[in-house]
């Protein structure tokens, strides 16, 4: 009855702590990277480019731990993302004093 009682209390330390392993922590860091640099697109486009960045980082997180419907919106959020900041980096560029003739 001893170990009956260990093995219950042990389950019951598990049960209050929490673990991640390796493909959690992965998925954690992008969706809290595309919340940062999404706060952050104003100030650049730089800040667009990394969020694409982390919508792919985001994509390959759905596709390896078996959600492939995220993995599919997530690529294409990183497609529109990264055509997002192609056009503000031209935007960008063509306001540059030295482009004015």
């Amino acid at each position: 009855m001893g170990s009956h009682t260990t093995r219950a209390a042990s389950g019951a330390k598990r049960k209050g702590s929490i673990t991640m392993d390796g493909l959690t922590l992965f998925g954690l860091f992008a969706v809290t990277a595309m919340l940062v640099f999404y706060a952050l697109e104003p100030r650049s486009p730089w800040f667009i480019l990394w969020f694409a960045v982390a919508c792919a980082l985001g994509s390959i997180y759905g596709f390896l731990q078996g959600a492939w419907p995220f993995g599919l919106v997530e690529a294409i959020w990183s497609g529109v993302a990264l055509r997002r900041w192609w056009l503000a980096a031209r935007s960008q560029a063509g306001d540059h004093p030295s482009n004015s003739n």
